[in-house]
């Protein structure tokens, strides 16, 4: 089925999306790992559990190397040392505060969808100057039963905003995350900040851009958006 002509809310991803903390959160729970169990992690070791919330971040490397981990206790530590590491040092992706300012000029509703828990999203959102108060309704990890490629994220971040999903485009950076958004209904934007735009595709991207500076007139177009100007 097409996606409507136009579009009243939009519902963002994070991590990959809004800012990229992979690096950070890796860094804190290889730190924690170190800490705990006096075990030498990379960065490469978390790789198979981006995207699925923290609690399986931890545990599924733990499951890997050995080791059944306490939580929510390594969690917490795994956040305390993250929430220090990003101070002043996570950043917006290219074109994220921009796209929101423009998107609440134009009156349409905001929401984000992380798998992520409530700590994690507030710490990142004010980090990057989008507070949680600049949005109409937050959904994390803390608030679902199933994580993605469920849909059930998105459906319950559409019912927060008051639309029916398929009134809400989702802003993903990953396959789990669009398949997630096809599945509730939703038109999807894929955003290149992970995966390749053939794996976007392949997991149901109505469009795909490199980041949110530079998303498809279509979209904007649906948003009631103008056309972006080309990046200087």
């Amino acid at each position: 089925m097409a996606p409507p002509t136009t579009l009243s809310g939009v519902i963002f991803d994070m991590d990959g999306v809004l800012c990229d903390s992979e690096p950070f959160i890796a860094a804190a729970a290889i730190q924690m790992f170190r800490e705990t169990y006096g075990l030498d992690l990379r960065r490469e070791d978390f790789a198979p559990f981006v995207g699925v919330g923290e609690d399986r971040f931890i545990a599924g490397v733990g499951e890997q190397n050995g080791i059944r981990v306490t939580l929510p206790r390594d969690k917490l530590r795994t956040y305390a040392i993250y929430l220090e590491q990003i101070q002043g040092r996570l950043q917006p992706i290219s074109g994220a505060i921009e796209f929101i300012h423009h998107c609440r000029t134009r009156g349409l509703k905001l929401a984000v969808a992380t798998s992520a828990d409530r700590m994690k999203l507030d710490g990142n959102l004010r980090q990057i100057g989008a507070p949680p108060e600049l949005f109409d309704a937050l959904v994390t990890g803390e608030d679902v039963e199933r994580k993605k490629p469920d849909p059930e994220i998105f459906v319950r971040a559409a019912a927060r905003l008051g639309l029916p999903p398929g009134e809400c485009l989702v802003i993903e950076d990953a396959p789990h995350g669009l398949t997630a958004g096809k599945a509730a209904g939703s038109p999807c934007l894929g955003i290149m900040t992970t995966f390749g735009e053939q794996d976007l595709r392949a997991a149901g991207a109505d469009f795909v851009a490199a980041d949110l500076a530079r998303v498809p007139a279509e979209a904007l177009a649906m948003l009631g958006l103008p056309r972006a100007r080309a990046p200087g």
